[in-house]
């Protein structure tokens, strides 16, 4: 049996090609692809990276087609959500699946793998709802943690240099918005809780520093992919040592992918009994969007797989102005 896959070759390259499907196994569920996640900062890194072939892709919805023998509780026909590349088919263990909500669309539901990214934060901060937190940079990471932050009660305000980003995140509902870090806003400057960078851009990390408050928290979540400015470090450690700012990374795996208790039987297999884990941070996500609780109205473009090229040419032309990026796959 095949299937076709999106494929980095090569630098700069990008093809649709064929691919054999692995035999199933025992814990495994199998089913044709529905909607795949693009996240294009990361997918337009691996393409100028050092290593291919890169299979890319971040989430996916599939309809169940195959259980292994083991999977007793999942049913032919049924939607999930994985972590899956961008290919015609899904096949993944059972325990890194979730179900869609009824009624939730597929394009919409793969957007809860973005959600993840920011939730730990969110899951670990010292800052408490009612708190200020800044948010750096409005990409589809950005605009998620601004929606995730504000709903769970969070005085949120966006810094978005950008300004059609910075429109869309208004349009949203985030009314707080800056064209850069307001460290000479006295009613903001030193009074914030959190900042969360999502752009890797050091100059909005040492502006994170210069606004939070004596012990407030800099989580950094956007990846730096390259250098912007001539900032000296000494310029972050002045802010992080005069402020008493705690600096962190914002690393989204710091939780275990699965919470797993004691069991005497499986004692060599380790357990966290992690109340939190990356799966109920999905889980989290796709009740929030099955509720419509994160607005997406006019941000989504859904794409057809058959051309890649096209598609990441796009991106790297930067002609799409939509933050989230659908990829949806033919039923046959």
């Amino acid at each position: 049996m095949s299937g076709k896959e999106i494929i980095f070759p090569h630098r700069g390259s990008f093809m649709l090609q064929d691919c054999e499907k692995p035999p199933l196994g025992d814990c495994e569920v199998r089913g044709r692809t529905l909607a795949t996640l693009v996240s294009p900062g990361t997918e337009l890194a691996w393409a100028e990276g050092d290593e291919f072939p890169v299979r890319p892709g971040y989430a996916a919805v599939f309809e169940v087609e195959e259980c292994g023998k083991d999977v007793k509780d999942i049913e032919t026909g049924e939607r999930l959500f994985c972590m899956g590349p961008h290919r015609s088919f899904q096949q993944v263990d059972r325990r890194f699946t979730l179900p869609v909500p009824d009624g939730l669309a597929d394009e919409t539901a793969v957007v809860a793998r973005l959600i993840g990214v920011s939730m730990t934060t969110l899951m670990t901060t010292k800052a408490r709802p009612g708190d200020r937190v800044i948010i750096s940079g409005a990409g589809p990471v950005g605009y998620l943690a601004a929606h995730i932050f504000k709903l769970s009660g969070y005085e949120v305000s966006v810094v978005e240099p950008d300004a059609v980003r910075r429109a869309q995140i208004e349009t949203s509902g985030v009314a707080s918005t800056f064209a850069d870090m307001p460290v000479d806003d006295p009613k903001i400057s030193g009074k914030v809780a959190l900042v969360v960078d999502c752009s890797g851009h050091e100059k909005a990390v040492l502006g994170g520093c210069r606004v939070a408050r004596q012990h407030g928290e800099v989580v950094l979540i956007g990846v730096p992919w390259k250098r912007h400015t001539e900032l000296y470090a000494h310029d972050i450690l002045h802010a992080v040592f005069n402020n008493f700012v705690l600096l962190r990374s914002g690393w989204e795996w710091e939780y275990p992918l699965l919470g797993k208790g004691f069991k005497w039987a499986e004692l060599l297999e380790g357990y966290n009994n992690s109340p939190h884990s990356i799966f109920t941070g999905f889980a989290k996500a796709l009740k929030w969007l099955s509720e419509d609780r994160i607005p997406l109205s006019g941000l989504m473009r859904k794409l057809s797989p058959a051309d890649p090229a096209a598609v990441y040419g796009a991106l790297l032309e930067r002609r799409i102005s939509e933050p989230f990026l659908v990829f949806e796959w033919p039923t046959s």
